[in-house]
């Protein structure tokens, strides 16, 4: 009768701790309040809420100081950050492990991208809900980046330690989208940011944000677009691509639940970037397509270069983002162009991560 007694407590105590994880997942879920992401799992922008992103900027930016000043610090000393990978990264990767170096952590990092013929157990046939338990066994956090939409989730609700998305196939990329809005809000600081708080109601000037590109399968504008909305910034989201690479619809009838955003449709470059605040371009993503020919009908349709930026229609105020790699879609000829904010967007992705890793592992800013 102990033992069953015994027994019955701990499938209590398990119920009870899957309620919070899941919780955790809910929309809105992540706030101003540090405590709501302490051990949270990140896999959505929809946990976000609007203070919640703003506490993150802010956060953001103590981060920026704290590198340039110190170079870090060791808030997360003993710590260990798993980052696992179905994909390939550059970015992503690279700033995970510099984020979690500079607040003294650890890393342990999985190349999971070979698939069957790679280096990983799952060449063995391991599954991501067991890659991702095992991992947690070692680490107080997973990062993950998988090629298919709903992976971290999935990950989320069986491990043992929050999991961060990476990104998810043609899902969701938050922590891009994160890096992206700060980003903008920084860029754009001279005019108050995009996040400030609307003053003159309708008056209030608008922020025409353009995204350009592979909008069907970019994971980032998707979750770029649905933040954006989100924050309760006064946004004007213009879709350009080509015609068979549209925004999904699922993304655009999330946007039209907030009044704050509205969308349209613009198929010229040269139209679509007409008094624009933002230019954010994306790469077609020729490894989502089912064949080479279908990607190469719709490669180098726009093309960001000199020519473009020196039309008098074109803003000279406008800032330019690409979450990386580029291929042909920005021509290197305007890298030096103070407009280009495309490295400066890399830069801001380590703070933002040291931000995430921060809150999400102790509650602190």
């Amino acid at each position: 009768l102990p033992r069953i007694i015994t027994l019955q407590a701990s499938t209590t105590k398990m119920e009870i701790a899957k309620k919070i994880k899941l919780d955790c997942l809910a929309n809105g879920s992540l706030t101003d309040d540090p405590s709501t992401w302490h051990g949270s799992s990140l896999v959505s922008v929809n946990q976000i809420e609007r203070s919640g992103l703003r506490l993150l900027c802010r956060s953001a930016s103590a981060m920026r100081s704290l590198v340039r000043c110190d170079g870090g610090d060791d808030r997360l000393r003993r710590r260990v950050l798993s980052t696992v990978f179905y994909e390939p990264s550059t970015r992503t990767s690279a700033s995970f492990q510099a984020a979690a170096s500079r607040l003294g952590a650890g890393v342990v990092h999985v190349d999971a991208s070979g698939g069957k013929s790679g280096k990983s157990s799952v060449s063995k046939g391991e599954t991501l809900e067991d890659t991702t338990r095992c991992l947690g066994c070692y680490a107080d956090a997973v990062v993950l980046r998988h090629p298919v939409q709903g992976s971290a989730e999935r990950a989320a609700r069986g491990s043992g330690v929050p999991v961060i998305n990476a990104g998810d196939g043609t899902g969701e990329h938050p922590t891009q989208a994160l890096l992206d809005v700060y980003t903008m809000h920084d860029e754009l600081s001279e005019t108050g940011g995009i996040l400030a708080p609307p003053e003159g109601g309708a008056t209030e000037p608008r922020t025409v944000v353009v995204l350009l590109g592979d909008l069907k399968h970019g994971r980032t504008v998707h979750s770029l677009a649905k933040l954006l909305a989100k924050s309760g910034a006064r946004v004007d989201l213009r879709y350009c691509s080509p015609a068979p690479l549209p925004m999904p619809e699922s993304v655009r009838n999330y946007v039209t639940r907030y009044p704050n955003a509205t969308q349209s449709v613009v198929d010229s470059l040269e139209e679509a970037v007409v008094g624009a605040n933002v230019l954010y371009v994306t790469r077609i993503q020729r490894e989502r397509f089912a064949s080479d020919a279908e990607a190469k009908a719709v490669e180098g349709k726009y093309v960001v270069d000199k020519a473009l930026l020196e039309r008098p229609e074109t803003p000279k105020s406008m800032i330019i983002m690409h979450p990386l790699p580029r291929v042909d879609e920005i021509s290197t000829d305007i890298d030096d162009d103070p407009r280009a904010a495309y490295f400066r967007q890399m830069e801001n992705g380590m703070f933002v991560r040291m931000a995430i890793l921060s809150l999400i592992l102790t509650g602190k800013e």
